[in-house]
């Protein structure tokens, strides 16, 4: 279990930790029995002798996207850094292979998301439809890197946020069998492709104690870059 988790581990200090989540591990899940990143660190801390505090994750990922998750060590960290993200102090950048190629090469996003509990699902609707004043705003950029491939800047944190936006706009990301449409999924099939194509790249954010900035950037080879200033 060491090995398996010290593999996941990009950055770790007294403060904070930065895990490189694989595709199909949830980072915390209710499920009995089943392996998350929470429950790894769990053990990874207490086998380093450090029972008193169970790592805190700051932003999550869906359990098929793989990429850069920050958690906090201790609750002085988890309180500064829960409120920064709330705050718009965190820069979270993906990257998706998509069905299809946007006609702007660059460009943004606004949806109101519905998320229905019951399905684990959500979906665009109208704003201000009566049956939908749950909805919450979404708002992402894009940059194509290169047809089939976007470059993605989140501004808000919506369920799903990235899968139901790009699948409204008529490019779901391949792989994904939840929200793509038949052409997608076809495609998908075509290419071989098993797993959803979105990666959480690049994570950013302000130290909680050092007042430094960190940023985390995945690089091709699937390691792990930091830089602070």
């Amino acid at each position: 279990m060491q090995d398996k988790i010290k593999e996941l581990i990009a950055y770790e200090d007294d403060d904070v930790l930065v895990v490189l989540k694989p595709p199909g591990i949830a980072v915390e899940t209710k499920r009995i029995g089943e392996e998350d990143l929470v429950s790894l660190l769990r053990k990874y801390r207490k086998a380093k002798g450090k029972t008193d505090y169970s790592p805190a994750p700051i932003n999550r990922l869906d359990q098929p996207v793989s990429g850069l998750v920050l958690f906090a060590q201790n609750k002085k960290a988890a309180s500064i850094l829960s409120a920064k993200l709330q705050g718009g102090d965190f820069t979270k950048i993906y990257e998706a292979e998509i069905f299809g190629s946007f006609e702007e090469k660059e460009g943004t996003l606004v949806s109101y998301l519905y998320k229905d509990a019951k399905t684990n699902t959500s979906r665009a609707v109208t704003k201000g439809d009566g049956d939908f004043t749950k909805a919450k705003k979404a708002v992402l950029e894009y940059e194509q890197i290169r047809p089939g491939k976007v470059r993605i800047r989140l501004h808000t944190g919506r369920h799903h946020q990235i899968r139901v936006q790009l699948s409204e706009a008529g490019h779901p990301i391949l792989g994904d069998m939840k929200y793509g449409n038949e052409e997608s999924k076809r495609e998908s099939d075509r290419a071989g492709i098993k797993k959803l194509m979105l990666t959480a790249c690049e994570l950013s954010f302000t130290h909680p104690t050092t007042g430094k900035r960190m940023t985390f950037t995945v690089n091709e080879n699937n390691t792990v870059a930091k830089s602070e200033k």
